[in-house]
């Protein structure tokens, strides 16, 4: 069974309009199945996976294959791997110059397919692929699995959670000891020490010197795999909101393991059960809730707030010249500090939303609500 997702229009308005688009994405988070779902509109296309050894002999030479299916929709998967493509395709559609001419998809993030694409600068459209998000799922699974399965459709769709756990237990090794392979600088070894270590202070400030410490390593090591996790998707690293108030913030940014169900994995825990009695249970909710919002709102920077003195709020999202703070707080009954207060009052959101696991939506004060994960884009959209 396929179940639709929230990009579909997206990218098919960036086929119609843009010579090359790109759907990036982690491994695993169904970029594949998306594409060959969209391609029913495009019966004269070609896919080429270049992890296939087959699909690889085409493009022993490459422009002549191109040039050779011109009329299609020339779909290529993977195509971090080989970046030697990127002039090649640049030279076609410059002399193509028509639409939907190349859609390329890529286990890495906007910035790393940069380093290689820099010469299809204005030819070329990125979308960006989560995992499942909450909407996409039509209330057919239960707010307990995606917080312990996470969002990755093999291990949320799985039987029962030992199946979901040996698959995300075999997701992380494979992606230590074969999907990073193509990036150099780095150990397997001291990455998986690093990414564990992240995920026992999920949500929190990184120290980038105290785990250089634990792990033997430089400040400037550890930056490097973190932003190595960032840019394949394994990590959010959410930046301080810099404000004009003259106020003493926290500035270390907060990193994220990207996803509830890779977070359980890293720590052992098997099932909901275990999940919610471990002290990373709320920043794990706040990942769910961000992770969320960035695969609505492609468009929206977020951040987070903190002073010195305890001011203090999960996000601050300016999406569209809107600012809104949101609060999550992974329980029925929510109550706002005095640090939630102040970091409001500095913040001076058009708005702020506390988002529980509850169903149920009210307004706890004047331009403050609760809402539930269900509700919250239609709440921010009636505003944007």
């Amino acid at each position: 069974m396929y179940i639709h997702r929230f990009l579909e229009p997206s990218v098919l308005r960036s086929i119609q309009n843009f010579p090359v688009t790109a759907i990036t994405g982690p491994r695993q988070c169904g970029k594949s199945t998306l594409v060959k779902h969209l391609l029913d509109a495009y019966p004269e296309n070609i896919y080429l996976d270049l992890e296939r050894p087959s699909d690889l002999r085409k493009l022993e030479d490459a422009e002549w294959f191109f040039t050779s299916q011109k009329e299609k929709l020339i779909c290529i998967d993977e195509v971090q791997r080989h970046p030697e493509l990127f002039p090649i395709i640049r030279s076609l559609v410059d002399e193509w110059n028509r639409a939907g001419s190349f859609l390329i998809l890529g286990s890495a993030s906007r910035d790393l397919l940069r380093q290689s694409s820099e010469s299809l600068a204005g030819r070329i459209s990125y979308k960006r692929l989560t995992p499942f998000l909450w909407e996409e799922l039509e209330n057919d699974y239960s707010l307990e699995k995606y917080f312990s399965a996470g969002a990755f459709p093999r291990s949320l769709l799985a039987e029962d959670s030992d199946i979901s756990f040996e698959w995300r237990e075999s997701f992380i090794i494979t992606f230590l000891e074969r999907d990073l392979l193509q990036w150099a600088g780095f150990t397997p070894t001291t990455m998986k020490r690093l990414w564990q270590m992240l995920a026992h202070v999920n949500g929190q400030t990184v120290n980038y010197s105290t785990l250089a410490t634990s792990l033997g390593v430089t400040s400037a090591t550890v930056k490097n795999y973190i932003d190595l996790l960032a840019g394949t998707y394994m990590v959010e690293v959410v930046p301080p909101y810099i404000s004009n108030l003259g106020k003493r913030l926290v500035k270390s940014p907060k990193v994220y393991i990207a996803d509830s169900g890779i977070t359980a994995g890293l720590l052992g825990l098997r099932n909901f059960a275990d999940l919610s009695g471990h002290p990373t249970f709320g920043s794990i909710w706040e990942q769910i809730v961000l992770s969320n919002l960035k695969g609505i709102y492609s468009d929206a920077d977020f951040f987070y707030y903190r002073t010195t003195n305890g001011a203090e709020v999960d996000f601050v999202m300016n999406v569209r010249n809107r600012v809104f703070a949101i609060e999550c707080k992974a329980s029925y009954s929510p109550v706002l500090s005095k640090g939630n207060y102040l970091a409001i009052e500095d913040v001076a959101p058009r708005h702020t939303f506390v988002v529980t696991p509850s169903a149920d939506c009210w307004s706890m004060k004047e331009k403050i609500d609760v809402v539930s994960l269900d509700a919250l884009k239609s709440k921010i959209d009636g505003m944007i």
